[in-house]
């Protein structure tokens, strides 16, 4: 941190109108503040951020939960 536009897009592969409207939605849930030197985290971060984690790691055990132990029984 701080990060702009130019780096995301490099880094990531995505246009600079993507990440540019990404940064802006992030902006508008509080999650990053713009600066001069580019966008940079907020104290809501951490905590969407964990709870985002909290949230995948159910679904891939749903996921994971619902795939067949064996190949054979999916033909039956």
């Amino acid at each position: 941190e701080p990060i702009g536009i130019v780096k995301i897009s490099n880094e990531t592969g995505y246009e600079h109108h993507k990440v540019r409207y990404s940064l802006r939605v992030l902006e508008e849930e509080n999650l990053i503040e713009p600066t001069s030197q580019g966008a940079t985290t907020t104290d809501q971060t951490s905590g969407f951020v964990e709870e985002l984690d909290t949230k995948t790691s159910g679904i891939s055990e749903q996921l994971d939960g619902m795939r067949l132990e064996n190949t054979d029984e999916s033909v039956q």
